[in-house]
């Protein structure tokens, strides 16, 4: 069976969804605790033998009306609802280019002004494009990889930096499965996929979930060598002049023993970049 991305999408989501979420009575044996194919099929208002091809990749093409019901009984968010039409081909893809690697010179001279936050921006592919002073102290001036999801997966380091690794591990996959899904052609893209699926057995397993969500504002807990615990806020922008790129700044609560750790840091960062 050549299986799709659309079939395995709903595939996985189907698997995460149980008969109580959707008001269903629980009836027999089941051997997995999601619901029946049938089920999804009744619930969204399409055959059996209709949301059956698409799962087994012999339908590629429902039609809005279809994707929009069965994000609905899926029970997507708005990320998952985005990446359930991006496969049905109901929305655009990005172009089949290379992703951005040019930053903008006047975001690199904002980036530049926030001496205490740690600021960086990546492409669709994750490669970190650029960072201000702090953010290369605060991720190890990159000694591993420029690229975050290598950071994560392939640096050994990476369990003791993120003090909740595995959050920031599921959370990493998602962000790149919804990034995937609007270029998945990009050479790039593909590359990096190849390597974590070779390299990692985490990345792997996390992937095979399916899960696709953006980044949001969230809180990571870092332990750094030099400064010791911290506990900073992210914020994530879309690139406007750059489409595929996003901007992320980092900052901690004022007054807080993090924000101290912080702005030793950027003491530190500013002292070795005068050095050099």
């Amino acid at each position: 069976m050549d299986r799709s991305e659309l079939g395995s999408y709903l595939s996985a989501r189907r698997a995460r969804v149980t008969p109580d979420e959707v008001n269903l009575p629980v009836s027999g044996f089941r051997r997995v605790p999601g619901l029946r194919r049938e089920e999804v099929a009744m619930l969204a208002g399409v055959s059996v033998d209709y949301y059956t091809r698409l799962e087994q990749g012999r339908e590629r093409t429902p039609s809005d009306q279809v994707v929009d019901a069965l994000a609905a009984v899926l029970r997507l968010d708005a990320d998952g609802r985005q990446h359930l039409f991006r496969l049905a081909g109901l929305s655009p893809r990005a172009p089949k280019a290379a992703v951005p690697d040019r930053v903008d010179p006047s975001l690199l001279e904002l980036m530049d002004a926030w001496p205490n936050n740690p600021a960086i921006v990546y492409n669709r592919a994750f490669d970190v494009l650029a960072s201000n002073a702090i953010g290369d102290a605060l991720f190890h001036d990159w000694a591993h990889s420029r690229n975050l999801m290598h950071v994560v997966f392939t640096d050994a380091a990476a369990r003791t930096f993120y003090q909740d690794w595995r959050e920031v591990a599921r959370n990493s996959v998602a962000g790149f499965r919804l990034s995937h899904g609007t270029a998945p052609d990009d050479p790039r893209i593909r590359q990096v996929l190849t390597e974590l699926l070779d390299q990692s057995p985490e990345f792997a397993e996390l992937w095979a979930r399916h899960d696709a969500r953006g980044k949001a504002l969230e809180h990571k807990r870092f332990l750094h060598h030099r400064v010791g615990p911290l506990t900073l806020t992210m914020q994530t922008f879309d690139v406007r002049s750059s489409p595929g790129q996003e901007l992320v700044v980092y900052h901690a609560e004022p007054a807080s023993p993090s924000s101290d750790a912080l702005a030793l840091l950027g003491t530190l960062a500013a002292t070795e970049r005068t050095a050099r």
